[in-house]
């Protein structure tokens, strides 16, 4: 499913079982894909459901893991020379390949 809603396309399409026109079936699919990905956090990947033992999760089921990104770390260098005061609203760090 992540890949047909990638590119937009029915999932039957995608299976090679479609010929383009959305079904009911792909319509149900992609909208249940969607409510799946909401409910994704943002910060750690998890779903609330994989912590709630009542709905069959497990509170241990992960650990925490240290991971250090170059990529990352530029960004928070950056975004510590935005002045204070400043109106920083809106202001977003980003990388760009550089070219040369």
């Amino acid at each position: 499913m992540e890949l047909a809603d990638r590119y937009g396309i029915p999932h039957s399409q995608l299976m090679g079982a479609g010929d383009g026109r959305w079904t009911a079936l792909d319509r149900a699919k992609a909208l249940a894909y969607t409510a799946f990905v909401r409910q994704v956090c943002d910060g750690c990947g998890t779903r609330p459901q994989e912590w709630d033992e009542q709905a069959g999760g497990d509170r241990f089921a992960y650990i925490a893991a240290t991971h250090r990104c170059p990529g990352c770390e530029l960004i928070a260098a950056e975004q510590e020379q935005v002045p204070d005061g400043a109106d920083g609203r809106g202001v977003r760090i980003g990388l760009t390949p550089r070219t040369e």
